[in-house]
């Protein structure tokens, strides 16, 4: 058995600067430029500048991006998240045909669809995701779909719209331990969010989860998580370091080594996950494209 290992509290002292191991140089190329251009001219979101992702750079210039559908104002306040709050816009149809020529004009083969939450419709905003899908299936059918949802406030009525449009992959973000959710995620559940994993593998589809370190949780806590993906049969799961984005939200309590990461990744493939993305510069869709193949394998 590993050694345990945990995590410091809150309360204690944090670093003032980033370690040298988050040290990302901005580097513009053709691709990057392609798809910044592609964003404006369809008029699109992407959670990569809206919560100001430390792997746009890398990303944008691989031809990969997540796109954020359903606008860029969320109903949620959540403790880390750098997307705007506030009362939402009304729904814009079009935005999935648009979405669909972006993907179809970059060339993309694998496309990550992320959404604010959208609290104040019955639906949480599922017909947007479920057409957006259908529409990239329409115009690029080779292209695989990962979509990362919202919780849709445990309405399983909600949630069947977009299972019934069979994207490859459904990731619905744990984000940290049980203990901190009403801290880190006051508008959700810890259960809640696990349930609606548990249903999407019942339906027979690739699910995906992450979570940030780096909150205060304990390595114990995070093990277990790990166990209850491991129970409902959850097939990727990433583990990233959280980092505050702005003086407003939550503080870093702790910066988790990467031989840390590196032994979560080996404990948590050891129970059972069939693969564990970790590492400080992780993010929900890092790598996404590769982890649909290792998964095929599995």
């Amino acid at each position: 058995m590993m050694p345990q290992r945990h995590f410091l509290t809150p309360s204690q002292p944090r670093k003032e600067r980033l370690p040298d191991w988050f040290k990302v140089l901005p580097q513009t190329g053709p691709n990057y430029l392609k798809m910044q251009q592609q964003v404006e001219i369809h008029r699109l979101n992407t959670v990569c500048e809206e919560a100001r992702c430390p792997n746009r750079w890398e990303c944008w210039n691989a031809g990969t991006a997540t796109f954020m559908i359903l606008g860029d104002i969320c109903t949620r306040s959540c403790g880390f998240c750098n997307v705007k709050f506030g009362r939402p816009t009304e729904l814009d149809y079009q935005e999935p045909q648009r979405l669909a020529s972006a993907v179809l004009t970059l060339g993309i083969k694998h496309v990550v669809i992320t959404s604010v939450n959208r609290d104040e419709l019955e639906n949480g905003g599922a017909e947007i995701f479920a057409a957006s899908i259908n529409a990239i299936r329409k115009t690029t059918p080779h292209c695989t779909i990962e979509v990362l949802i919202p919780d849709f406030q445990g309405k399983r009525d909600a949630l069947e719209i977009v299972l019934s449009a069979r994207p490859d992959v459904l990731a619905h973000n744990m984000e940290t331990v049980p203990r901190l959710y009403r801290t880190v995620r006051p508008q959700a559940k810890y259960y809640r969010s696990l349930e609606v994993l548990s249903w999407t593998k019942q339906s027979g589809l690739v699910t995906k989860t992450g979570m940030m370190l780096g909150l205060g949780e304990s390595a114990d806590e995070v093990r277990s998580v790990m166990y209850d993906l491991v129970e409902i049969g959850c097939d990727i799961l990433t583990l990233g370091q959280y980092l505050q984005p702005t003086h407003r939200h939550l503080p870093v309590a702790r910066f988790v080594t990467p031989d840390e990461f590196v032994q979560l990744k080996e404990e948590g493939e050891a129970i059972g996950l069939p693969h564990v993305e970790s590492g400080p510069l992780v993010r929900s869709s890092y790598h996404a494209e590769r982890q649909i193949k290792v998964i095929a394998e599995v």
